[in-house]
């Protein structure tokens, strides 16, 4: 009956650890998605046909006036 026990406790061990790790994975949380995380692309303004007025426009307006 000793020699049964002895015999047992190394598939013991490792049923309580498999038990451990199953039970840690299913209450874990969900890991984040990739897209949350910082922006790291930046965007090139262009594109539209109406730019260059508004670039234009605003050179214009930030030149000093002359008194």
């Amino acid at each position: 009956m000793i020699a049964v026990a002895v015999l047992l406790l190394p598939l013991l061990g490792l049923l309580l650890y498999g038990m451990d790790r199953i039970e840690d994975r299913l209450t874990a949380r969900p890991p984040e998605p990739r897209h949350v995380g910082g922006r790291r692309l930046r965007l090139i303004p262009g594109g539209r046909q109406h730019t260059a007025h508004h670039a234009a426009h605003r050179q214009h307006e930030q030149q000093p006036r002359a008194a």
